[in-house]
């Protein structure tokens, strides 16, 4: 495992048979996922693969569509 900075998260992961992978619990903790939680994978073949609790997102849209137009 690598050095952590508060608030930041670097380590690997394994894939199993079944095509799993473990959450380590240092990003459990950190984004507070808990079992039965719903994460939101997004990949593109140029970017890679990103994960996030689905709430962040629609969090994240909900800003987006809340501020107001410009006048």
């Amino acid at each position: 495992m690598m050095k952590q900075t508060k608030g930041k998260f670097a380590g690997t992961v394994r894939v199993g048979e079944r095509g799993q992978i473990v959450i380590p619990k240092g990003v459990r903790d950190l984004f507070d996922i808990h079992p039965g939680d719903t994460l939101l994978v997004l990949a593109d073949v140029k970017q890679g693969i990103a994960i996030t609790k689905d709430d962040v997102l629609f969090r994240q849209f909900d800003e987006i569509l809340s501020k107001e137009e410009p006048t």
